[in-house]
């Protein structure tokens, strides 16, 4: 089973700032709830970078989604394959200079978990979407 999710916004930041934000990888544990990210590898981030992002109460309730940098085109384009146990599949997204300032970052998922049957594929959709648009929202709020 997989979900679709596809996210736009539209940032006063500059694509830089943009990119900047979202390849803060321990920061998105600031702004999905329950979560903390790790990077185990060292800095910078490139291809092969792993970060990983633990959601729950404590060590027992909860799930990681293991994730590696596939692909890394500073500062445009950034997809990661999920590679945990739990949570399958990857995501992506791509940050662009728009005309008259600012920049338009989109975020495309595909997210699988298993052992949640295929039926439950548009609830995982709509949750992920609304998630994911709360944690860029966050990520690129304009002043911090």
């Amino acid at each position: 089973m997989t979900a679709h999710i596809r996210i736009i916004r539209d940032t006063p930041l500059s694509a830089a700032e943009a990119w900047q934000r979202l390849t803060e990888w321990e920061r998105h544990g600031d702004v999905v709830p329950l979560t903390r990210v790790t990077v185990p590898t060292p800095p910078p981030t490139a291809v092969g970078t792993r970060f990983v992002a633990r959601t729950g109460i404590g060590r027992r309730l909860g799930f990681d989604d293991t994730m590696e940098v596939v692909e890394w085109q500073p500062p445009h384009r950034c997809r990661m394959e999920k590679r945990g146990t739990f949570v399958t599949g990857w995501a992506e997204f791509e940050v662009r200079e728009r005309e008259g300032g600012g920049a338009r970052v989109e975020w495309r998922e595909d997210i699988g978990v298993r052992g949640v049957p295929k039926a439950a594929d548009p609830l995982l959709a709509a949750a992920g979407r609304r998630m994911f648009g709360r944690a860029m929202n966050g990520l690129l709020r304009h002043g911090g």
